[in-house]
């Protein structure tokens, strides 16, 4: 029996909600979409959503043309101002990432996903400063400079990788950076900017990110990284299959940069971790499934402890890199599936969206936390296997002793909500559908009925001001108990057993 102290240890940190991750920023403009972050907000409530494509073409803001003989540029953000709008609309903030190059200003053709995001360096850079400015005063123009120094600007995305930029030139990013840096704070010099957006595995580009910015007196609000534990992709017809590092891998990468430039200028800065997943593919069907929930809910409980924001990578399937999905669950990042299908990972910020302010305990395998009103929450996960030797266990106990009220006698109401291999589960119901791709309106009310979690309550007794709580927890299972004192208003002639008219004593 773990004993759960009666006193808070601190404040339970949120960082698992600062931010999350989006498709490009066109997609914004659909009604699936808008829809689908609308559920999302209604039920968790994030504060910033970032995603890429704010500069690509499919945003349409660089329109350069010819007038006179003369090469000129017009800058227009009528799509800009419409995601932004209905961003702010549904309450969540844009983390503006600064990318990709208007093929009108690329120095090159190189381009990265189905949609063909440009990752050359301008061909001018007076031009991408100039483009950078004009879309910072725009926004400090329409939404007011108190409002968009909420909003981080964060400098391309994963420059170290050839496919996101053009030869993984650091020198040509010092480059970018430095020009896009000035340009942010040549428009207001409050608004955050940073960078360098690494992947996993090129920490050694923070170290030097530090040192050019020193040296060249470049301006850095924040650091920010990226984190996966997926290994190599075993690629089959429109998915992939690979191999899992356990889930503190991706707390150690989000201290990463802490460690990597403590005694340097930036070692007190912000961390952002700008994506993290278990997987780095939108087309792994571990993301749709409760081994998925399981696998990342001591990283969300615990990534706090390490970075400032770590942005689950995305929200919703409505997503595009690798083409349009050929399938409803075909193991796209989001929490969503197209439609609104919530699954189980879905669920576990759900159920984080419903613990308390003030933390009470946390261990390997559970979180306790209290509300200001006296209800204790507790969260709690099977643990998983994630190199898939093994299925997990089918079962596993969890023994808690919880403070409850201030009476030292009496009743708590308990009410539990779970998640795992049948419960809370689409996916386990899509498969059991026959997997059909293009489900039918009855299939997708099924669906979504199978995506509720499996809900029960009962009484346990108050004794010296604590409830004995065991849970028993399924294979892959997450699961959230709330506890609350019973305050029986009930009138005293009231008896279950005359409900047929019987006679007791």
């Amino acid at each position: 029996m773990i004993r759960v102290p009666a006193e808070s240890d601190g404040p339970l940190s949120d960082a698992w909600r600062t931010c999350v991750g989006t498709g490009r920023l066109e997609l914004a403009l659909r009604r699936d979409y808008q829809d689908s972050l609308a559920l999302l907000q209604r039920d968790i409530g994030f504060r910033h959503i970032r995603g890429h494509g704010l500069l690509s073409d499919g945003m349409g803001v660089h329109r350069p043309y010819d007038w006179q003989g003369t090469r000129r540029v017009h800058h227009s953000f009528t799509y800009v101002d419409q995601v932004i709008d209905a961003y702010l609309g549904l309450g969540i903030r844009p983390f503006l990432e600064l990318g990709f190059m208007p093929e009108g200003l690329a120095s090159g053709e190189r381009t990265v996903f189905w949609w063909r995001g440009n990752v050359t360096p301008p061909r001018d850079w007076r031009e991408w400063a100039g483009l950078v400015r004009a879309t910072l005063a725009h926004l400090v123009d329409r939404y007011g400079a108190d409002e968009v120094r909420t909003w981080p600007v964060e400098v391309w995305n994963e420059p170290n990788l050839p496919d996101f930029w053009q030869n993984a030139d650091e020198a040509a990013y010092h480059r970018m950076y430095e020009v896009t840096a000035h340009a942010v704070k040549e428009v207001d010099p409050a608004i955050q900017v940073g960078g360098p957006a690494i992947s996993p595995g090129a920490d050694a580009w923070l170290e030097r990110f530090a040192e050019f910015t020193d040296r060249r007196d470049v301006p850095v609000d924040f650091v920010s990284r990226h984190a996966y534990t997926s290994g190599p992709a075993q690629h089959v017809p429109f998915a992939v299959h690979q191999t899992l590092m356990p889930a503190t891998g991706l707390l150690d990468q989000f201290a990463a940069p802490r460690r990597a430039l403590k005694g340097t200028h930036l070692g007190e800065l912000p961390v952002h971790i700008t994506e993290f997943n278990s997987s780095y593919r939108p087309d792994n069907a571990v993301h749709d499934t409760a081994f998925h929930a399981a696998y990342l809910a001591p990283v969300v409980t615990a990534g706090g402890d390490h970075a400032d924001s770590f942005s689950y990578w995305t929200f919703s399937d409505v997503f595009e890199e690798t083409g349009v999905p050929t399938a409803l669950f075909h193991g796209g990042f989001g929490l969503l599936t197209h439609r609104q299908v919530r699954k189980p990972t879905y669920h576990l910020y759900a159920f984080m969206a419903r613990m308390g302010g003030q933390r009470l305990a946390r261990g390997a395998d559970h979180l306790v936390s209290r509300h200001t009103d006296g209800r204790v929450t507790v969260l709690a996960w099977a643990p998983v296997d994630p190199t898939g030797q093994t299925p997990g266990p089918d079962r596993h106990t969890l023994r808690l002793s919880v403070p409850v009220g201030d009476r030292p006698r009496g009743e708590a109401f308990v009410r539990r909500s779970t998640v795992d291999e049948e419960h809370g589960n689409a996916y386990t119901a899509w498969r059991h559908l026959g997997s059909p791709r293009s489900p039918t309106p009855s299939q997708l009310d099924m669906l979504h009925e199978a995506a509720e979690p499996a809900r029960g309550h009962r009484r346990l007794p108050v004794e010296d001001g604590r409830v004995d709580l065991t849970l028993t927890l399924a294979r892959h299972e997450v699961t959230l108990v709330e506890l609350s004192p019973v305050a029986d208003e009930a009138p005293p002639w009231w008896d279950e057993r005359r409900l047929l008219g019987r006679d007791v004593p």
